[in-house]
């Protein structure tokens, strides 16, 4: 989006009990960087400390009027439907005791408004649709709430037909609850096919619209998931290996380094939404692939999750998880936190894990030997030092290796396609001929190894 397309944005957040201002503001650094990959910046920020989000405008009423100072808003929700004048919504609100805002840095103390007016309000919570209408209300701007931002993000780098379809049912699972009654809109008896049933009102209409497209593409997608299973099946005996971790860590970075693939590497969060798989190079005996899975996010829709579950089975059927990790960012360890909570919740909680404190070339020496303390079996590396990469693959080699059993096969000549198999599925250490077939020593795991002496 060029510069002067760019809209300018509060972001505003409430520090719950039990949140740290350090994680409080960590948050808030994070929404502003979701809304600079949306294209929007972040001019302000408006903080409030609550027991709880107020139910109808997520913050009180003094800091309602704070925020509106910063968007050219009236700073009061109006009482009654929309578009209707009515008494406004008022009062002290015992919870501005304990206020906290950066706000005042943008807006003159006079109360003169600020030099940059927000046309968006990025709120670091999922809100309700009555507290989102209420916000946009008292500040007269556009109010997404962290969901909205991370769906409006998704949709927007998804590439592949089946990244496109797992967002748009994500998408459309979010904002059906939020459809709102077009003014004017009433009650009219009538029917006809796709038309309003006797009764129905517009929302009632436009809500069913929804449910039955969010049907098709789920119907759609279903095919799509047929197709992705049965690769993986085809790839159940191969040693596989799943890179996972929080959105911008370098996965991607890690994957072309590791296989050579030409994988889209960027510099912002969610670069990578479509399931990558390529095989480790150099190439080992057997071979082991590599896959590079969506990012993880704090607080990441639940529609997403259950979308991108199928992407996500990747990891859950992988042998090994390299857990990326950017050790530059002061807040990794929440991050790590959020990673291990979202594979719990695909079922990828037993897969063994290799932490990867990953950028670690940005980390000075001191700190770097306060994580060799702190995480002694964590890896440190660069995705950009060759040696680095080369200590992870031999790493990951060894990995598959130590399960591995010595064994001697006699081929007959009569089935000589199974050298071929052989030569694929396991490490040959030496191939012999004699009269009566080949002769091979190989090293291979336990149940590649009954099957191809099954075989013979």
């Amino acid at each position: 989006m060029p510069p002067e397309e760019r809209k300018s944005a509060v972001a505003l957040g409430v520090q719950l009990p039990g949140v740290s201002e350090e994680e409080h503001a960590s948050s808030l650094a994070e929404l502003a960087r979701l809304g600079k990959t949306l294209g929007v910046d972040v001019v302000a920020r408006v903080t409030q400390r609550r027991a709880k989000l107020d139910k109808a405008s997520v913050v009180g009423a003094g800091k309602l009027r704070e925020l509106a100072l910063l968007t050219g808003g009236s700073g009061i929700v109006p009482m009654g439907p929309p578009g209707r004048r009515g008494k406004a919504k008022e009062g002290p609100d015992e919870a501005e005791a304990e206020e906290s805002s950066e706000a005042a840095e943008q807006a003159d103390p006079a109360g003169a408004p600020p030099a940059v007016r927000a046309s968006v309000v990025l709120v670091d919570h999922d809100v309700s649709p009555s507290q989102a209408r209420n916000l946009e209300r008292a500040t007269s701007a556009e109010v997404l709430d962290r969901s909205a931002v991370i769906l409006a993000i998704f949709q927007r780098h998804a590439r592949s037909r089946e990244a496109r379809l797992q967002v748009e049912i994500a998408r459309l699972s979010y904002w059906a609850p939020r459809v709102r009654e077009q003014s004017g809109g009433k009650d009219r008896e009538g029917g006809g096919i796709g038309g309003r049933g006797a009764g129905e009102s517009q929302l009632e209409l436009d809500r069913r619209k929804l449910r039955d497209r969010i049907a098709e593409l789920r119907a759609e997608i279903k095919a799509i998931e047929h197709e992705a299973g049965v690769r993986r099946q085809r790839r159940e005996e191969q040693n596989k290996v799943a890179l996972v971790g929080y959105t911008n860590a370098g996965k991607s970075s890690l994957m072309r380094a590791l296989t050579g693939s030409g994988v889209m590497v960027a510099d912002r969060l969610f670069a990578t939404l479509d399931t990558t798989v390529r095989a480790l190079q150099p190439e080992t005996k057997p071979r082991i692939l590599i896959s590079d899975t969506v990012g993880f996010i704090k607080k990441l829709p639940h529609e997403l999750v259950a979308s991108f579950r199928s992407t996500l089975d990747e990891a859950r059927d992988a042998e090994l998880l390299l857990q990326v990790v950017d050790a530059a960012d002061p807040a990794f360890p929440a991050q790590i936190e959020v990673t291990r909570a979202v594979l719990e919740d695909i079922g990828a909680q037993d897969v063994p894990r290799l932490l990867l404190l990953n950028k670690i070339d940005r980390v000075d020496a001191t700190r770097r030997e306060a994580l060799r303390s702190e995480y002694p079996d964590a890896l440190l590396l660069s995705a950009k030092d060759p040696e680095d990469v080369a200590h992870l693959h031999a790493r990951i080699r060894d990995f598959f290796e130590r399960d591995m059993v010595e064994a001697e096969l006699s081929i007959p000549y009569a089935k000589q396609k199974l050298v071929a198999e052989i030569h694929a599925s396991c490490r040959v250490l030496s191939e012999d001929h004699d009269e009566r077939g080949t002769r091979l020593r190989l090293r291979a795991r336990p149940e590649v190894l009954a099957r191809l002496r099954a075989a013979v």
